[in-house]
C-alpha cells in the first residue's frame, strides 16, 4: 500500500490552515501546517515526499519568495498559490517563477482537491523517477531487477539489450502495472546514451497548455528548467501516456522529430498505458507519428503469462516487506502458490506488490489468507482463477522449485540444513536443483 502523499499548508491564518488541512485530510493526504515560510523552509527541500499549498501575501517572507527558495532548491516540487481576489498580477508572476498552479480566493474545495491530486501523481513520478535512478545508476543493476525465468521474460531482456543498442525511436505497451518505466530506463541504461540525460514527463499529469511549454517552451529567459526535448538532447526523453497528447502536440512532436537528423538527437521513448477496453495506441496516436514511434516496439508481457516468475517475485517481495516491518517471511502452501499462479493478475506486477505487502501485514497479526487478499482485489470473481488450466505437473513443479528457492535462501546456501528441512538426500536435492537452475553460489 502506498504512502500517503504529504501536502505542507503554509498560512498566516490559522482558520485557513486549518480548513484546508482538514478538507485534504478527508481526502486521504497527509498534511501538515506552517504559520510561516521561514518554518516552512525548515522542513521543504529537494526530498519532500509531497507538495505545497501556499498564500502568497504573509508577514515576513511572503509566498513568492517562498516560490523562488523552493524552486532554486528543487524546480520540480509542485507548489499551489493561493492569490487574493482578482490578484491577477500576482497569479501571474507565481507562473512565471514556477508555480504549478494557482486558487483564487474564496476558491472551491473540490478545485483545490483536484489541482492536489494532479500534483501530487505529478510529484510521485519524480520521486519514484529519482529512486530508481539512484538504484539503477548501471545497466547490470537495471536489467537484474527485470526479475524472471520465463520464456517471455527472456525474450524481453534480449529485446532491451537490442533495442538499447539501436538508436531509433521506441513505443512501449502492454497492460498497466507491468513495469513499461522500469524498461524504459533500462532501454537508456544499456545503450550508448547511458550516462546522458534522462528525462521523464507524464503527459496525462499537466493540462495542455503546461505540457505544451515544458515539452517545446517557450520558457521564460528567468526559468532554469528548459523544455524537455532541449533538456534531453543527446539523451533520452521519456514520455509516459503518450495517448494523452492532443492532436496539435502530436503534430508539433512529429515536427520535432522530422528535424532531428539520424542518429536522433534525441531519443524519444513513448510509454501508451491505454485502459480502455479495445483500445490501443494505433487507434489514439496520428498514424505517422505511431509508424515513427512504432517502428521498435517493446510489449511488456502481463504477469499471468509469465508462470513461475509470479511465485519468484512474490518471494522477494514479501521478503523486502518483511524485513521492512520487521517480522518473519510468511510461508507459502502449496494450495496458496496455486492461487498464485492461477490467479488472472489484471493490475499484473504492481498489484503483486500490493498482495505481497498485504501477506506480509496479515502474517504480522497472525491472521487471513493470500486467497481471501485476491478475492478482496476482485470481489466480483468467483473463483478468482484464470480460464487457462494447466497440467497439475507444472503446479506441482512451480512450488517445488519455490520451495528449495526459498529454503536455500534462509539457510544461505547451507546444503546440509536445507537436505535437513526438508528431508531430501543429497543426491536429489542435487537433482532438482540442477532441474530448477539454482545454483548454491548464488545463495551464500
Amino acid at each position: 500500500m502506498a504512502q500517503a502523499m504529504k501536502i505542507a499548508i503554509v498560512d498566516d491564518e490559522q482558520d485557513m490552515r486549518q480548513s484546508i488541512s482538514q478538507w485534504l485530510a478527508l481526502s486521504g493526504y497527509d498534511t501538515e501546517t506552517f504559520a510561516s515560510a521561514e518554518d516552512a523552509l525548515k522542513v521543504l527541500g529537494p526530498e519532500y515526499p509531497g507538495i505545497v499549498i501556499s498564500d502568497i501575501k504573509m508577514p515576513g517572507m511572503d509566498g513568492i519568495q517562498l516560490l523562488k527558495k523552493l524552486m532554486g532548491a528543487d524546480s520540480t516540487l509542485p507548489v499551489i498559490m493561493i492569490t487574493g481576489h482578482g490578484d491577477v498580477p500576482m497569479a501571474v508572476e507565481a507562473m512565471r517563477v514556477g508555480a504549478f498552479d494557482f486558487l483564487e480566493k474564496p476558491f472551491n474545495p473540490d478545485r483545490m482537491s483536484e489541482l492536489a491530486k494532479r500534483a501530487s501523481n505529478a510529484r510521485r513520478l519524480t520521486l519514484d523517477n529519482r529512486a530508481l535512478r539512484r538504484e539503477l545508476s548501471g545497466g547490470t543493476q537495471i536489467m537484474n531487477k527485470l526479475i524472471g525465468a520465463s520464456p517471455v521474460m527472456e525474450r524481453l531482456r534480449e529485446d532491451i539489450l537490442d533495442l538499447g543498442q539501436a538508436d531509433g525511436h521506441v513505443l512501449i505497451d502492454g497492460e498497466t502495472g507491468t513495469g513499461k518505466t522500469l524498461v524504459a530506463h533500462a532501454l537508456h541504461a544499456v545503450g550508448s546514451r547511458a550516462g546522458k540525460k534522462f528525462v521523464l514527463v507524464s503527459c496525462a499529469a499537466l493540462e495542455e497548455d503546461a505540457l505544451s511549454k515544458r515539452l517545446f517552451g517557450p520558457m521564460m529567459p528567468e526559468d532554469s528548467q528548459l523544455p524537455a526535448i532541449e533538456e534531453a538532447r543527446g539523451g533520452t526523453l521519456v514520455l509516459e501516456d503518450v495517448e494523452a497528447l492532443s492532436d496539435t502536440l502530436q503534430a508539433r512532436l512529429l515536427s520535432v522529430m522530422n528535424q532531428q537528423g539520424t542518429p536522433a538527437e534525441t531519443r524519444i521513448v513513448a510509454i501508451s498505458n491505454l485502459q480502455e477496453a479495445g483500445k490501443t495506441s494505433e487507434d489514439v496516436l496520428r498514424p505517422d507519428l505511431f509508424y515513427r514511434l512504432a517502428a521498435l516496439r517493446i510489449t511488456m508481457p502481463p504477469l499471468r503469462q509469465r508462470g513461475e516468475d509470479i511465485l519468484t517475485l512474490f518471494t522477494r517481495l514479501s521478503e523486502q516487506f518483511a524485513e521492512e516491518y520487521g517480522c518473519d517471511t510468511p510461508q507459502v502452501s502449496a494450495q496458496e502458490a496455486a492461487q498464485l499462479l492461477q490467479a488472472p493478475w489484471p493490475g499484473n506486477v504492481r498489484q503483486l506488490i500490493n498482495i505481497a505487502e498485504r501477506a506480509v501485514l496479515q502474517s504480522r497479526r497472525g491472521s487471513g489468507t493470500i486467497a481471501s487478499l485476491l478475492m478482496s482485489d476482485h470481489e466480483e470473481m468467483q473463483p478468482v482463477m484464470t480460464t487457462e488450466g494447466k497440467p497439475l505437473k507444472e503446479y506441482v513443479e512451480a512450488f517445488e522449485r519455490m520451495l528449495i528457492d526459498n529454503t536455500m535462501r534462509r539457510h544461505k546456501g547451507s546444503i546440509a540444513s536445507v537436505m535437513d528441512e526438508l528431508c531430501l538426500p543429497r543426491r536429489t536435492l542435487n537433482e532438482k536443483m540442477a532441474k530448477y537452475g539454482l545454483q548454491r553460489s548464488d545463495y551464500l
